[in-house]
């Protein structure tokens, strides 16, 4: 199971230049750090509300639209896959793989479409706007587990965030946490590890490595 932006996609630069610029043009100067750690692994109904609360009044109805018109612009442009990305998941074709990203399905659909990776995982896509509770809460993992047809400890979980890594080991599986995109900073796999990642990988290759002997254990 991989989560998405930062994962398979180098996409968190992108979209939080997009959310800093935003929230700085409603008033409060934002950098790219500051969104990071304020909206970063969120679903879009959770980003909405953290605006809300840090610029301290509501946003107009048609907010989410024009937020998310504006970051398929940004992808459209500038969108490429994390290094390696492409290739692993042609190594690993024949090993069952999804992605359960708190993205929403629209944002997910288009990404993959930019990328070139749609029919890498037809059907196999699951966003955490369709669950009750968002990452820290494992319910997309769950979720995408009951849909697959596998158990959740079955399941090999790749994770760029603290609260993908909180969700994924509440949800039972094995998890991997990833380092390999342009948003990572210094010290995050120690964070990652924190937060319970059974490993870190800081490349595809690496990621590889790591895999095939948990990969036996599962077969």
């Amino acid at each position: 199971m991989f989560d998405f932006d930062g994962v398979l996609a180098d996409s968190e630069v992108l979209s939080n230049s997009v959310l800093a610029e935003i929230v700085s043009e409603l008033g409060v100067p934002t950098t790219v750090e500051d969104a990071y750690r304020t909206y970063m692994g969120k679903r879009l109904s959770e980003v909405i509300e953290a605006i809300e609360r840090v610029i301290g009044r509501k946003l107009p109805a048609d907010f989410a639209d024009a937020y998310q018109a504006r970051t398929f612009d940004a992808f459209r442009a500038r969108l490429k896959p994390v290094v390696g990305a492409r290739e692993f998941l042609e190594t690993w074709r024949e090993v069952p793989q999804c992605i359960a990203s708190s993205s929403s399905p629209e944002r997910l659909a288009l990404s993959l479409q930019v990328l070139n990776m749609t029919a890498l995982f037809e059907g196999r896509v699951f966003s955490a706007s369709n669950v009750a509770r968002g990452k820290p809460h494992p319910d997309i993992f769950l979720h995408a587990a009951e849909r697959l047809g596998v158990k959740p400890g079955d399941c090999i979980v790749i994770e760029d965030s603290v609260s993908g890594v909180t969700a994924a080991r509440a949800a039972g599986a094995a998890v991997i946490g990833f380092t390999a995109a342009g948003h990572i900073q210094a010290g995050h796999d120690a964070r990652l590890r924190q937060a319970g990642a059974d490993h870190v990988a800081a490349s595809f290759t690496e990621l590889d490595r790591i895999i095939r002997p948990l990969l036996r254990d599962r077969t």
